[in-house]
C-alpha cells in the first residue's frame, strides 16, 4: 500500500485535516470580532459572573462553565460559534466538548481569550474593579 494511503484504501489526512474534520477550529480576536460585527458569529462567554462583572464583550452569550448547559446554546441561527474565556482554556474544553458530543459539528475556541481581545485592542464593557 502507498505511504499516502490508510489501511483501508483511503488518502490519510494530515494533522490540520483531521482537526478540520472533528469540527476543531481557533480564531483569532481580530476574525472573532469581524465575523460578530458582520453578524456571521455568535460569541459565548463561558467564563464566571465574578469575570463577567469585571469584563465582557457587548453582544456576548453568558454561559458559565460551571453552570454549562448546551441547551442554551443558539444552533439554528446559521451563524458560526465562537467560545471564549480568559485565556481559552476553558473555551476550548467546551468547544470540544459540543462537538463531541454532536451539538455543533463546527465551534471556534478564541485564541487567547479576553487577554487576546484586550491585548489587540478590541471593545469591551467593564465594571467596577473589585476590592
Amino acid at each position: 500500500m502507498p505511504p499516502h494511503m490508510d489501511g483501508y484504501g483511503q488518502k490519510k489526512k494530515n494533522k490540520k485535516e483531521l482537526i478540520a474534520m472533528q469540527g476543531y477550529s481557533e480564531v483569532d480576536p481580530l476574525t472573532a470580532h469581524q465575523w460578530a460585527a458582520d453578524g456571521e458569529a455568535v460569541i459565548i462567554d463561558v467564563r464566571e459572573q465574578n469575570e463577567i462583572a469585571q469584563a465582557s464583550i457587548n453582544g456576548a452569550i453568558h454561559l458559565p462553565m460551571s453552570a454549562f448547559d448546551p441547551d442554551l446554546i443558539p444552533t439554528d441561527t446559521g451563524k458560526k460559534v465562537v467560545f471564549i474565556c480568559a485565556q481559552g482554556a476553558r473555551s476550548e474544553q467546551v468547544r470540544q466538548y459540543v462537538v463531541a458530543q454532536g451539538i455543533l459539528t463546527e465551534a471556534y475556541n478564541m485564541a487567547g481569550g479576553l487577554m487576546a481581545w484586550a491585548e489587540a485592542g478590541l471593545p469591551l464593557e467593564t465594571g467596577p474593579l473589585s476590592s
